[in-house]
């Protein structure tokens, strides 16, 4: 099977803990003309999504360290590198929650690897075929936020002043910045911005206050908001 001309070198990260089917899927992959990179486990497959920026990825659902629903929210968190998910669950609330995280496709295993390939490059046609992605920047409130290049700036009288922002930091921003105005209260806040492991609420006014910081020392006074008893919110009140 011959890659299409559109999705020619495109290079797939292969995110699957059984060594066999890994080695099996990338035998079949390369043999498609494609370029191919294996992650072991769900940590390691989101270190080499952003040092690699792959075009595809497949992405096994049970994996050790994080599993593949945590590493699909990541990747959409990221930006829009496809992705078919490989799970041997076959349940449909199972499909339903990978295309809401938002997969492109959902092979249940066992499968055939030559089905694999003839659905990556169905994807990756699909993907590719329009060129680059459209940018992802978001305006609010006098903050740009580049979802692509993971880049914050404060945009004011004296000019467009970047902001050096840890990546929990930048989550916090853009999750809010998507939704000016809104409150968002810490739990909802801690669930989709902080890491694994920092379970406290507190954890999240520690990371907003140094966040608000930087965002006026940037000259963005009061742009940052926290609303008693609820949580925060990007800009004042309607």
């Amino acid at each position: 099977m011959e890659a299409p001309p559109d999705s020619a070198q495109a290079l797939v990260l292969v995110a699957e803990d059984e060594a066999e089917i890994a080695q099996i899927l990338m035998a079949y992959l390369a043999r498609s003309g494609l370029r191919v990179a294996h992650a072991a486990d769900g940590q390691a497959a989101l270190d080499m999504h952003h040092a690699l920026k792959p075009d595809l990825v497949l992405l096994d659902v049970m994996m050790p360290r994080l599993d593949g629903w945590a590493v699909l929210s990541e990747i959409r968190r990221r930006g829009h590198t496809a992705v078919i998910m490989l799970t041997a669950m076959d349940q449909d609330i199972d499909k339903l929650t990978g295309l809401r995280i938002g997969a492109d496709d959902y092979i249940v295993k066992p499968f055939n690897a030559a089905e694999v390939v003839a659905r990556t490059l169905a994807v990756l046609r699909r993907t590719l075929q329009g060129g680059a992605q459209p940018h992802q920047l978001l305006r609010a409130e006098g903050i740009e936020v580049d979802l692509e290049h993971y880049e914050a700036a404060v945009c004011g009288a004296a000019g467009r002043q970047v902001l050096a922002l840890t990546i929990t930091e930048f989550r916090l921003l853009a999750h809010m910045a998507r939704a000016p105005k809104r409150v968002f209260t810490r739990a909802e806040l801690l669930a989709a911005c902080l890491p694994e492991g920092e379970t406290l609420e507190r954890t999240v006014d520690s990371h907003l206050s140094k966040l608000r910081k930087k965002v006026e020392g940037a000259g963005a006074t009061g742009l940052l908001e926290s609303v008693r008893g609820v949580g925060y919110r990007l800009g004042g009140g309607a």
